[in-house]
């Protein structure tokens, strides 16, 4: 372990840090605007009077509409440069959050504000193809890992907006966001540089592309529960920590910060033990847990202590699925990374956006969130099945056992 230190310089020698860093830093501020409805959802709610339905259906439009953002952002950063694609992108997200400081007043306003949102959660690909660009091969994966770290902005999101809306008003947070995204506006501007790695304009169909075969949509599914698991329920639990608990709104948000932190630190960790035990093996053992957990949570609705232990483990196993889907994406698509990276998240992204809707249809049809928690957790145990049948021909074609890489 003495050594991991002198290996981590080499890693950040081997490319341009200073890039690496701000798009991080982007990502994490993306994130965060990203999920901001679903961490001020208990004082909105209060505002509306809102449905558990209604609930769902507002956190999950910012979901969705993030997700098919990622494509035309994608195109954008073909034409003018991954950097200024996110200059761009963060001119939006500032245009966005005037928008819902001025002029959200009611339940529709709402929802168009979550399409708004949605452009911060377009940055994916963008934040990943910046950061990773200047890394030679070897260490993409690494890159790509600490970027997609920067999903604890989702953590810092709900720790910080709950106490900022109960001191100035939930609306006044959009005003202060506005004003926030001046910070990593700056850090793009002086620190980050246009990778080396520019390569010719991509089509439609080569984005695509990944998409026409099997291992596309494995890939994609087995995301929409990882990835789209963890925003979707980071999304969700400031709601259901209010609502079913009685906690205060701002404790609310503490709880769900420590889970979704859980879950954004444990991405590096997860590509990590990918790349020494392997992705498939990593991720058998994340679909496992995942899906005991989940059921479990249905069952401990009564107890706060036992239900935040499960989702911090959960979170944990969500995390670390993350970073070994996409320890696998450069063994099966060594060419293509990008794009079909890009594709696979866009896909999987979508996937978040069913958990508050089927959280909110369980209790408003059922009287408790039961059938929403198994309801995820089968597609959890459907993707294990799925993952162990495709890995008989993955271990035979493009990697070794249990998903490392092969040797040269």
């Amino acid at each position: 372990m003495a050594a991991q230190p002198g290996h981590f310089r080499q890693f950040l020698n081997a490319g341009h840090a200073p890039t690496l860093g701000a798009a991080f830093f982007y990502f994490a501020f993306s994130c965060a605007i990203w999920v901001l409805n679903g961490s001020m959802a208990p004082f909105i709610s209060e505002a509306y009077n809102l449905t558990p339905t209604q609930k769902g259906l507002m956190l999950s439009v910012p979901i969705f509409a993030g997700a098919l953002m990622r494509f035309p952002l994608g195109v954008l950063a073909q034409y003018v440069g991954r950097k200024n694609a996110t200059l761009v992108e963060m001119g939006g997200i500032a245009i966005a959050m005037l928008f819902g400081y001025f002029f959200v007043e009611s339940f529709n306003d709402l929802l168009a504000m979550g399409v708004l949102l949605g452009i911060a959660g377009a940055s994916f690909g963008v934040a990943l193809s910046l950061g990773s660009g200047s890394f030679p091969p070897r260490y993409k994966g690494l890159a790509m890992g600490l970027v997609g770290a920067g999903n604890v902005g989702t953590a810092v999101s709900a720790l910080l907006a709950p106490p900022l809306a109960q001191a100035f008003g939930w609306q006044t947070v959009y005003g202060i966001a506005a004003i926030g995204v001046l910070l990593p506006v700056v850090v793009m501007v002086v620190c980050a540089q246009e990778p080396p790695d520019r390569a010719a304009h991509a089509s439609f169909r080569d984005h695509i592309a990944c998409l026409f075969e099997k291992d596309g949509w494995a890939f994609s599914l087995i995301y929409a529960v990882t990835f789209g698991g963890f925003i979707g329920l980071t999304t969700f639990l400031p709601s259901y920590f209010y609502d079913q608990f009685g906690v205060s709104k701002v404790q609310a948000g503490q709880l769900t910060m420590l889970a979704a932190f859980m879950g954004a630190a444990l991405r590096v960790f997860g590509g990590w033990i990918s790349d020494h035990w392997g992705g498939v093996n990593t991720l058998t053992g994340v679909l496992l847990v995942v899906t005991v957990t989940l059921v479990l949570c249905g069952f401990a609705q009564q107890s706060l202590t036992a239900t935040m232990l499960l989702f911090l483990l959960c979170f944990a196993a969500l995390g670390a699925g993350n970073g070994a889907l996409f320890q696998l994406v450069p063994l099966r698509w060594p060419l293509t990374t990008a794009v079909a990276g890009s594709m696979i998240g866009e896909i999987g992204a979508l996937g978040g956006g069913l958990i508050p809707n089927a959280m909110g249809l369980s209790k408003q049809h059922s009287g408790d969130y039961l059938w929403g928690f198994v309801s995820f957790a089968a597609c959890s145990a459907a993707m294990l099945l799925m993952l162990r049948v495709m890995q008989i021909r993955w271990t035979r074609t493009w990697a070794e056992k249990g998903g490392r890489a092969r040797s040269a």
